[in-house]
């Protein structure tokens, strides 16, 4: 009876995966599977060995002889143990019978986790022992022949999602980390969604998918790329960024709709939300507009959303940058709680306070507000410390919380100078109740939006540290994100101007007079989707006028335009207009199933410094391999390469990556 309940506890813990998702998840992700209502559930057995999977074994199955493959997950008194494989887990009888003493053998001699293959009958569980909560519960397995296929040795650690393990091990050993329950379903569901996207673009919608070049040139603007040596002595190819250039040309020529699952590449450094080598769902298409562009990718997501999840509900909400900058502090909200961002700077007019009377002289001077429900409740002072201080060391302003009901002896010293109608004014105007409390803050309009957003979401991960919910995570809030500014100011030089999104991206047919004059005041055709405050998709109606385009790069952003000259030619032979979106399939999953990381939906990821843990790449070649690229290390200072080289790297290997650091040979 102890086996048994724990059989119970085990079946109930890989029921479903960790995080968000609460359904059994083998039985509904392959009923999901399903291309249409009129297409059955794929055949997991043809091809192989098997007759059946572990995990689909039913009481229709009673009498049947069947023939399962996979992993041995557990064992117990040498009379009971559990098989599994991908679909699910099924419990075997070992025989205990003399003339089966070589099955016997085999059973309760291999190591956990080696690979077998048995034969035997579908019988039903003894009365009272059957375990409604999972799925093959009413059955096991009288195991009649075994047969080793591989033994396992000993782990480096246990094969169970309940047990802790660091990142660094799950990658170094990710193909032992890939069997694991959460794992499985990341990676099915990934494919899952996919493949549904392909039949809506592909069979419902006349896209063509379409292949495009790994190996490229150095594209202007946006992220750094990878550079890749040739042949040919201070040649280079760079590995895209993303296909936007050829996703253009195939418009030109002709193919009026594409649809890929393309490999993109990024050398953005260390960071913990990014992927050096990523994967988007690039789309884009002839004589369309942005509008249509949106409608695509709600039906897109509609259609491919999984079935265990609540429908996705559209069209969509949409808001402007602006707006949500002033409403949120960031391009990317997150609109599944409020908190939202009051300008109170009106209140404050005839005020004696004399920072904020300072502040509001000022051009752009705004004083602006947040307000904490239940802070006085769950907020201690020390939080309010914290807060403050992200606010000077990150943002260079200062934050007062300001307690207008209780806790007034926590106010800064000016909250004594808020008159009673300004206090009242508050109180309506941020819908205070008696435990919230304000966050206010004084400065430029950006300035001050920025600041605030960001203390939104730190009070946001406190408050539900203590138990508030705020964000629903069975919630899932899309918002489109428009009218994004053409360019922005360039931190290095503010007096030059960069594209905002890329520099192929349309101005908003408003503001095209303002590119001669104001530039800088120039909205454009860009979109972006926001999931959870998260982007998960960004587009835009592109350029298909090649005098435009070629002012734009030349003129406003001071570009070499010889580096696009075949895209500039493409534009004069009949470009239609065109316009395109790309998802990020890495991120777009990760939300859906709850994951802590991207790393936790992609198979075999980089980690957090770029490497790959598992084969320890990048890696170290020799001198003789580097000659025909006609290239050699500039090696860094001693100081530099402390941070760089390992001291016990052998001094004739060369590290070979990153080609930032390589000069040709002459």
């Amino acid at each position: 009876m102890y086996f048994r309940c724990g059989l119970f506890l085990l079946y109930k813990g890989l029921s479903r995966p960790i995080g968000k998702t609460t359904h059994p998840i083998w039985g509904s992700l392959c009923r999901s599977l399903m291309l249409s209502p009129h297409r059955r559930i794929p055949e997991f057995s043809s091809f192989v060995a098997r007759t059946n999977t572990c995990g689909e074994l039913r009481s229709s199955h009673l009498g049947q002889e069947v023939t399962l493959c996979g992993w041995i997950q557990y064992r117990r008194q040498n009379i009971f143990l559990v098989l599994r494989d991908f679909q699910g887990l099924v419990q075997l009888i070992i025989p205990q019978d003399e003339s089966d003493a070589s099955v016997k053998k085999i059973l309760c001699e291999a190591p956990l986790e080696s690979v077998v293959q048995v034969s035997g009958t579908v019988i039903s569980r003894p009365p009272g022992q059957v375990n409604p909560k999972m799925p093959t519960g009413e059955i096991e397995v009288q195991v009649k022949t075994a047969e080793l296929l591989n033994s396992c040795k000993k782990l480096p650690f246990e094969m169970k999602d309940f047990v802790k393990k660091t990142e660094a091990l799950r990658l170094q050993y990710r193909y032992l980390d890939l069997r694991g329950f959460q794992m499985q379903y990341n990676l099915r569901l990934r494919s899952q969604m996919v493949m549904k996207m392909r039949e809506y673009l592909c069979n419902l919608h006349g896209f063509v998918d379409i292949e495009t070049p790994t190996l490229f040139k150095k594209t202007p603007g946006g992220a750094k790329e990878f550079m890749v040596p040739s042949r040919e002595p201070g040649k280079f190819y760079s590995l895209p960024q993303s296909p936007q250039q050829f996703k253009q040309l195939l418009m030109v020529g002709g193919l009026d709709r594409y649809f890929q699952v393309a490999r993109c590449y990024r050398d953005e450094g260390s960071r913990p939300d990014r992927q050096p080598e990523f994967t988007q769902i690039d789309i884009e298409m002839s004589f369309v507009d942005q509008t249509g562009i949106q409608h695509l990718i709600e039906g897109l997501l509609q259609y491919s959303w999984p079935k265990d999840k609540d429908p996705v509900a559209v069209p969509f909400p949409s808001i402007t940058f602006a707006k949500a900058l002033s409403t949120y502090g960031t391009d990317k909200p997150d609109t599944r709680f409020g908190m939202k961002i009051v300008d109170i700077s009106d209140m404050f007019r005839n005020t004696e306070i004399g920072f904020l009377q300072n502040v509001l002289t000022k051009p752009q001077g705004t004083v602006k507000a947040i307000c904490i429900p239940a802070g006085v409740k769950y907020l201690t002072k020390k939080d309010f410390v914290t807060l403050r201080k992200v606010a000077t060391e990150q943002f260079n302003q200062e934050v007062f919380p300001i307690f207008l009901k209780e806790n007034q002896n926590w106010n800064p010293p000016f909250a004594k100078s808020i008159t009673e109608e300004q206090r009242l004014g508050l109180i309506e105007l941020l819908e205070i109740q008696e435990e919230d409390v304000v966050l206010l803050t004084a400065g430029k309009h950006k300035e001050t939006c920025l600041l605030l957003g960001k203390l939104r979401l730190e009070c946001a991960d406190l408050l539900e540290a203590r138990g508030v919910v705020l964000r629903d995570p069975a919630l899932f809030s899309f918002l489109w994100v428009v009218d994004f500014p053409l360019f922005l100011p360039k931190e290095e030089n503010p007096e030059d101007l960069e594209s905002a999104h890329h520099p192929f991206t349309a101005p908003h047919p408003s503001d095209i007079h303002l590119l001669y004059t104001e530039p800088e005041k120039v909205r454009s055709q860009h979109y972006d989707l926001v999931l959870n405050g998260s982007e998960i998709g960004g587009g835009s109606i592109r350029i298909h006028d090649a005098e435009l385009q070629r002012y734009i790069l030349a003129t406003i952003l001071k570009e070499d335009v010889k580096l696009l000259s075949h895209l500039l030619q493409a534009l004069t032979y009949g470009a239609p207009p065109h316009g395109g979106i790309a998802l990020g399939l890495d991120r777009l999953i990760c939300l859906v199933t709850g994951a802590a990381s991207i790393r936790d939906v992609i198979a075999f990821p980089k980690s957090f410094r770029g490497h790959d843990l598992m084969s320890n790449a990048p890696e170290y070649i020799t001198p003789e391999e580097l000659k025909p690229y006609h290239i050699q290390v500039s090696w860094p200072t001693d100081s530099e390469a402390e941070k760089i080289v390992d001291s016990s790297t052998p001094p004739e290997k060369l590290s070979f990556w990153f080609l930032s650091s390589l000069l040709p040979l002459v």
